[in-house]
């Protein structure tokens, strides 16, 4: 897995009516984008987190880029 800052994790509820959760990635302390990473949820809790592999990335174009460039 490999994240950016200003990405968003999209975490699976793991239980029958537990909600999916959102987090957005405020610092990555892995090499290359790789967890751990600091994350911030909608209700504004921060924590530190290894995601899962149940876990997706929602990548975010960087300066520079743009949104509809096809890589």
């Amino acid at each position: 897995m490999q994240a950016s800052v200003g990405d968003r994790l999209l975490l699976r509820g793991h239980i029958a009516g537990q909600q999916d959760r959102q987090a957005e990635v405020i610092e990555v302390f892995g090499p290359n984008g790789t967890p751990p990473y600091r994350v911030r949820f909608e209700d504004g809790h921060d924590t530190l987190m290894s995601p899962g592999p149940d876990t997706l990335v929602h990548h975010f174009p960087t300066a520079g880029e743009s949104a509809g460039a096809i890589p």
